[in-house]
Order: C-alpha cells, then structure tokens, then sequence
C-alpha cells in the first residue's frame, strides 16, 4: 500500500512557522488536534497560507458536551467562528457520531 502514497508527504514542523511554500497544500486534515492549540488563530492562519486557493481544512474534533474541564475540548460553533474569522467559507459540517463533529472549510481567495 504505502509504495502508492506518492502524493502524500509528511512534514514535521512548527505550528508557528509550517516549512512549507505559501499555496502550496490541496487537503489539511486536522484530525483531534486543534483544541489542543490556544489561541488557535495564528495556526489557522498559517494553515491558509500553506493552502491553495480553493483547497480545503477539513477539521475533525470531540464535542465540548458538557465534559471536565481536565480535558480540552472546543465546540463545533467556536471552531466555525475561529474559521471564519481567518478567513476561511465553511462548506459542511456535520456529526459522523454523537460526541464527534467534521466541519469542510475552503480557502476563497
């Protein structure tokens, strides 16, 4: 399987600096990371730097639903506004199962 990965390359970095050419990304997939990341909109903001115009974050994250306050969570609302706010057009949102959401957003321009 892995010798038909060509088109996929990992890259290690920093969220403050990603090594990695300004438009230059299709797809970022942001997988149970992003609540972690405080504040969050200088990553996203760097995300869409790295993105193509027209290319996609697609952000997958457990809902806040009331859990402890020992472990971080960020709401599917506080996601879209942060994601608007850097400037991205969220195109779907949804819950693949009760606890977690998926939210597609596009870099417009």
């Amino acid at each position: 399987m892995e010798e038909r990965l060509t088109n996929i390359v990992p890259v290690q970095g920093s969220m403050e600096a990603l090594s990695l050419p300004d438009g230059s990304i299709d797809i970022i997939i942001a997988s149970l990371v992003l609540h972690e990341i405080q504040p969050l909109s200088p990553l996203l903001q760097q995300m869409k730097n790295v993105l193509k115009i027209e290319g996609y974050l697609i952000c997958l994250e457990l809902e806040a639903n009331g859990s402890s306050e020992k472990v971080p969570r960020i709401t599917l609302e506080e996601v879209e506004l942060e994601m608007k706010e850097a400037g991205f057009q969220v195109m779907e949102k949804f819950s693949p199962a009760e606890s977690l959401y998926l939210l597609v957003a596009q870099k417009t321009d």
